[in-house]
């Protein structure tokens, strides 16, 4: 089978799986054997875009396809035409001839056996159902740390989905045959699930690690100490230097986000300094004093 399986479904070589899902059920529904009685065109129709569907939608295969390690049926690649001559030279009898009209396709040997079919009374077709797509939202933390979550899928029940600790907003999730029936008795689809992250209130995510702004008294600012800092996995203590800066950042490490062999990101603390809600005679008393003896600019950078 020399033919190309963009070509056969009608879609670009760099479509994506929606594309070609789409394709081959506008066809499938057209070229089915049992909607054209009889009609060996049509079957023979049918054979070609379910074998180029069966190639493409496997990832894998279409990879080593596009790169020519392999041809249409999933045999490594070998000269043009070499099958196609000696299937022909081979005649009745030879090892690629079949009495049952499908000379390009073996028997229990022929990787597409299992593909198509042939049983007692006519042909009965074998193809992988559709896969279905959906979104579902989940919180940044559960994101972060992992989670079991319960997702109802149209026209069916309930289903358990294990959200992976490092999730990421956008990431596509594959729940094995929990798409749409197969033809002919053929496996299901798969259900890819869209992930999408809530916002945090204060955390964000930056790759792997975690940035939160901290707010801190100006005495802390000042004095330095032990403050207490939220981290997705729970709060830590950290050590505060006397005399931090609004916009100082302060770094916890391994306390990020979980990275594939089990080693962490990093959290990175950015301190804002907030006085008191109400104002305290005292404090404004003794920055007042302070400020008349201090000779601070903190925008003599800023000249032009």
């Amino acid at each position: 089978m020399n033919q190309n399986p963009y070509e056969l479904l009608g879609v670009k070589p760099d479509a994506d799986q929606k594309e070609i899902q789409s394709a081959f059920r506008k066809l499938a529904k057209k070229f089915h054997p049992d909607l054209n009685p009889g009609d060996k065109r049509a079957e023979t129709r049918f054979k070609d875009i379910s074998a180029a569907y069966e190639l493409l939608s496997d990832e894998e295969k279409r990879a080593r396809f596009d790169r020519g390690e392999i041809d249409m049926t999933g045999a490594e690649q070998a000269p043009r035409n070499y099958y196609r001559d000696y299937a022909s030279a081979s005649g009745p009898g030879g090892p690629y001839h079949n009495t049952s009209g499908f000379a390009d396709f073996g028997d229990a040997d022929d990787p597409f056996a299992s593909f198509f079919s042939r049983r007692r009374g006519g042909a009965q077709f074998r193809a992988k159902g559709m896969d279905r797509q959906f979104s579902m939202e989940v919180d940044f933390l559960d994101a972060v740390n992992g989670a079991k979550k319960q997702v109802r899928l149209p026209d069916g029940p309930p289903l358990d989905v294990q959200i992976p600790a490092g999730t990421r907003d956008g990431q596509m999730l594959r729940l094995r045959g929990k798409g749409e029936p197969g033809i002919g008795g053929g496996p299901a689809g798969d259900a890819l699930i869209d992930i999408r992250v809530r916002p945090h209130r204060f955390f964000t995510r930056d790759g792997d690690d975690i940035r939160l702004e901290l707010p801190v008294s100006l005495s802390e600012a000042v004095l330095g100490g032990k403050v207490r800092v939220p981290t997705p996995s729970g709060p830590v203590n950290l050590t505060l230097p006397p005399h931090s800066n609004t916009g100082k950042v302060l770094r916890l490490k391994g306390k990020g986000v979980v990275r594939r062999g089990g080693e962490q990101g990093d959290v990175y603390v950015t301190l804002k300094i907030v006085l008191p809600d109400k104002p305290d005679d005292r404090l404004t008393a003794f920055v007042k004093d302070w400020a008349e003896t201090s000779a601070q600019d903190p925008r003599r950078s800023m000249e032009v």
